[in-house]
């Protein structure tokens, strides 16, 4: 028995010589017929399989014995209700335990499993034996899996079928069987038990925050599977992943004692969208200043986006530090440079603007201006207005003709910046950026953010001029 969750729980139902008043024939809520006043019930004192005994002549075609008493149900608690019955006289029937879902408002759970499994009862004599074990969380060998909104349950037996039987029933037990599942002295807390679901559909966003207020030091344990979190999370206890989570794009993952990329990748299923999570987290929470990369290697499929990873702020001014790893592309189109050509007008009254560009849509913000007269080396598109027409540069131009065409091209960094408005002391460092052909490291082209890049290191010194573009 599991002492730390039964300890002071009244789990076994009285014995039938106690009286039938505490046994209804219904599904044992209050205010129902009993077995104390029924003409079909009556105890045997001596039989001599069972002792005193219960006896019943089915006379409906699915005979119910409930026991009235509230048997309370707990998260981590499964529970063995046993009951064994033999056929006297009369018409044979199938026999199984029942159960009665009760939730904290006092109304049935619909929709969960309410009996065990079947049994036949049709010889004469032969004790037939009948079990079912209910709990919250949906694992192996449990017939009435009820989830978080259980508390209690009115639990007996079933006898279905044609009527004209005689049956005797023994005393049934309800037993703590919570050991079948547990080690004696367990360290952590399975999140299934809380009524989590790794259907990747169904929400188990309660239940992983059960188990963190369930954990008081031990670890929280993610079985195979794949669970979705609705919404933003944070968990402070030490979490272990056999199975992974999967979440909205908006929503936040805050590993408090695993916050680094070990943890995140092994939370996701993948160290790049991991990446992107922790990263999400790191400027969003204030229990850390900086995002570990465990000196792991991360394979990026498409440049990250800060930003939009973050996706709700464009401005941010705490030290946050992102440190020790590797960054790589992978070999694919989406690290192929943007580039588009446009027609644009050009004023001295305002030298780093163009305007009357008709395809200023297809101009990405953060693309380098090149093939055209009195561009210098390293000019940026600031910011575009596409309502207007209109871009506005990073410098000033160096008195081009008043029209004429424009290459504007977006080059793929491994770390792209380019979305916040205002970042203040970001700082990166022991990265190791390994661009292949098409990849930059670093993209910083809006005024106003001071990223430090310390104790860095860039394969590929023939673009490092594309190391940090503003």
């Amino acid at each position: 028995m599991n002492q730390v969750i039964t300890e002071g729980l009244q789990l076994m139902p009285p014995a039938f010589a106690e009286g039938l008043a505490q046994w209804s024939r219904e599904d044992g809520r209050p205010n129902q017929d009993t077995y104390a006043t029924a003409a079909n019930a009556a105890l045997v004192a001596a039989d001599a399989d069972f002792g005193t005994c219960l006896e019943i002549v089915k006379i409906e075609s699915t005979t119910r014995l409930r026991f009235t008493g509230a048997t309370p149900i707990r998260a981590g608690l499964y529970l063995q209700i046993r009951a064994r019955i033999k056929l006297i006289s009369g018409t044979a029937a199938v026999a199984r335990i029942g159960a009665w879902a009760g939730s904290s408002a006092n109304t049935n759970i619909a929709g969960v499993a309410q009996f065990g499994p079947s049994r036949a009862v049709d010889t004469f004599g032969e004790v037939v034996e009948l079990s079912a074990i209910v709990g919250v969380g949906a694992r192996t060998g449990v017939d009435m899996v009820w989830g978080g909104s259980a508390v209690f349950g009115h639990f007996g037996i079933d006898i279905i079928g044609d009527n004209g039987g005689v049956f005797r029933i023994e005393d049934i037990e309800i037993t703590d069987a919570t050991d079948i599942y547990y080690r004696e002295l367990m360290d952590w807390v399975d999140v299934t038990d809380f009524g989590a679901i790794g259907d990747g559909i169904t929400d188990s966003r309660a239940a992983f925050a059960a188990a963190d207020q369930a954990a008081q030091g031990r670890e929280i344990l993610v079985p195979a599977g794949v669970y979705f979190i609705g919404s933003t999370l944070g968990l402070d206890a030490r979490v272990r992943f056999e199975g992974r989570v999967v979440m909205p794009d908006a929503a936040r993952l805050a590993l408090n004692q695993n916050f680094d990329l070990n943890g995140y990748a092994d939370a996701f299923g993948d160290a790049e969208l991991g990446l992107r999570k922790g990263i999400q987290t790191l400027l969003n929470q204030s229990d850390f200043e900086g995002f570990d990369l465990n000196a792991r290697r991360v394979i990026l499929t498409e440049p990250l986006d800060v930003q939009a990873a973050v996706g709700n702020r464009t401005t941010y001014a705490n030290r946050r530090v992102l440190r020790n790893g590797q960054l790589t592309p992978d070999n694919s189109p989406a690290w192929d440079d943007d580039f588009v050509v446009a027609t644009a007008q050009w004023s001295v009254n305002d030298p780093r603007k163009l305007t009357n560009i008709a395809n200023v849509a297809q101009i990405p913000v953060g693309s380098l201006v090149t093939g055209a007269v009195g561009v210098g080396r390293e000019v940026y598109v600031r910011a575009r207005d596409i309502a207007a027409g209109t871009i506005t540069l990073s410098l000033p131009l160096g008195v081009p003709p008043q029209t004429q065409s424009y290459g504007f091209r977006r080059f793929k960094y491994l770390l792209d910046f380019s979305g916040f408005q205002n970042l203040q002391r970001f700082v990166i460092t022991d990265i190791e950026f390994l661009c292949a052909d098409r990849a930059s490291a670093i993209m910083l082209p809006i005024d106003g953010l001071v990223v430090q890049v310390q104790d860095c290191f860039l394969h590929r010194p023939e673009r490092s001029r594309h190391h940090i573009a503003r």
